[in-house]
């Protein structure tokens, strides 16, 4: 793991001293939500660890937001991923994990060997950041997965992260138990404005917006700041352990 000097001073903005003393690793912490909740953080008190696959991309995020340290790998490469807890030099306070993407395959179009690896990814690399994180997070501390709430609607393509959907709960829900006092949390998010939803969505992206704009409650899209500050939030109450956390705007109380 690369390491960094610790930057002292940093203002701490609106969010104050929250996060004051804590650590925060980051896996997926180059572009969108993993980033932003490093500024947050950061901004909080705290400092971060940032863990991405790009390592260019990993380098300007580091510039920025100043970090204990940095890792480039790929999180769902799970031996990688082991072995980056094992070799962190002391304890941590939170882990938050961004890392992946959904699959919008319709059936007809599926590789199946390509789905069941979609799947079981998905679900190892939570369980092995559960193992491992367990000897490295503190007591009180929490991991904190960000999964999604698209996949609760059938839909045509949506088997594969439907079924990611349905499993990520059930592990958050029995991961509390196990690995208590660590405690263990999920997001769901709905659609979020980051640059994996740019690429997914490339020339569709600004219809979509303005289709969100016009039909959502809160009648403006969800952006990454949102998204961290419920991180921030789960982090700091440690009151909070087994549960899901939807951040959709009202997504999910549409029609169709």
């Amino acid at each position: 793991m690369a390491r960094r000097e610790r930057r002292r001073g940093r203002s701490r903005g609106r969010a104050g001293a929250v996060l004051a003393g804590q650590t925060v690793v980051v896996l997926g912490g180059s572009a969108g939500i993993g980033l932003e909740t490093a500024r947050q953080v950061r901004a909080a008190g705290g400092e971060v660890v940032l863990v991405a696959r790009d390592a260019e991309r990993l380098e300007r995020a580091a510039e920025e937001v100043r970090p204990l340290g940095t890792a480039a790998f790929d999180a769902q490469d799970t031996a990688s991923l082991e072995r980056f807890f094992r070799d962190l030099p002391g304890p941590v306070d939170h882990v938050l994990v961004t890392a992946g993407s959904p699959s919008y395959t319709p059936l007809a179009e599926m590789d199946l060997a390509e789905a069941g690896h979609d799947f079981g990814r998905r679900v190892a690399t939570t369980l092995a950041v559960a193992r491992a994180g367990r000897e490295k997070v503190r007591a009180g501390g929490t991991l904190l997965f960000v999964g999604g709430t698209g996949g609760r609607r059938p839909a045509v393509g949506m088997s594969v992260t439907a079924a990611v959907t349905a499993a990520l709960p059930a592990l958050t829900a029995n991961l509390a138990l196990e690995i208590a006092p660590v405690r263990v949390n999920l997001i769901a998010a709905g659609f979020v404005d980051t640059p994996l939803s740019a690429s997914l969505l490339g020339d569709r992206l600004e219809a979509r917006r303005e289709e969100l704009r016009q039909s959502l409650p809160i009648r403006r899209v969800v952006g990454p700041a949102d998204v961290a500050a419920l991180a921030l939030h789960i982090m700091a109450n440690d009151a909070l352990t087994g549960a899901v956390y939807d951040i959709d705007g009202g997504q999910q109380l549409l029609p169709g």
